[in-house]
């Protein structure tokens, strides 16, 4: 796998990783931003029972079948079925990415992603607040400066030991040219140093080491061999 494919996007406080080929970023530097501006709402929504099942698709079954399940309504997030392991499932859009991504508005980025019990506390608050902000009309500016408020003012989480997600999903839209890239693990520690897990190097199976600067932490992504139905990733999945 060469590392110079991967382009990590941190997310809201979940984290998406948004994977696209050099001659797709060459070509971002030239072009126009695909999307300048938020579509209409219901680009972004999906039929209820669809988003549930693309939400729990995002880790194996013994761990999904558990978890609180959380899908998009017109107003933000909302729970569609109560867990009982603390984990919380859930599928992310475009505005979880860096506010200067491109793909920060496409309506056709769907995430399938689900958190362990450390993660759901910290990251779950910060794309749902997100999630009201953009829906509610404020500007991808407007929302990384409130967001910056909360954290300010305590009014969101602070991180805490061992959080990590799943995104095992064959379905995942990521980006126009990757799609679902390849099944993986992401960590999310306090402000650290990438260079501290030796993300990016040669031979790591650490792939990606990125600081989100505004959602507050660092994350790392590790790929790994299997989906989440169990069915072996190929070398040619991206």
């Amino acid at each position: 796998m060469e590392r110079n494919i991967l382009k990590a996007v941190a997310v809201r406080g979940f984290a998406v990783v948004l994977v696209a080929g050099l001659a797709w970023q060459a070509g971002a530097q030239d072009a126009k931003t695909p999307y300048p501006k938020m579509a209409p709402v219901d680009q972004y929504m999906m039929e209820r029972s669809a988003e549930i099942a693309l939400a729990r698709s995002a880790a194996p079954e013994s761990i999904s079948r558990d978890a609180e399940v959380m899908v998009m309504g017109p107003h933000g997030y909302e729970i569609a079925a109560k867990g009982k392991n603390g984990f919380v499932c859930m599928v992310e859009r475009g505005w979880t990415a860096g506010v200067d991504d491109p793909v920060f508005w496409n309506p056709k980025i769907r995430g399938p992603i689900c958190f362990n019990p450390p993660a759901a506390r910290f990251n779950v608050p910060i794309t749902v607040k997100k999630t009201e902000l953009v829906l509610a009309g404020r500007s991808k500016e407007q929302m990384a400066e409130a967001i910056k408020t909360a954290f300010d003012k305590k009014e969101l989480p602070a991180m805490g030991p061992g959080a990590m997600c799943y995104m095992l999903s064959k379905q995942g839209v990521l980006n126009d040219q990757g799609g679902n890239w390849h099944p993986h693990l992401m960590f999310f520690v306090p402000d650290t140093d990438p260079e501290a897990w030796g993300a990016g190097l040669a031979g790591s199976p650490v792939v990606v080491g990125v600081k989100d600067t505004l959602d507050r932490f660092t994350l790392f992504m590790i790929p790994v061999g299997h989906w989440s139905d169990g069915t072996a990733a190929s070398a040619g999945d991206h």
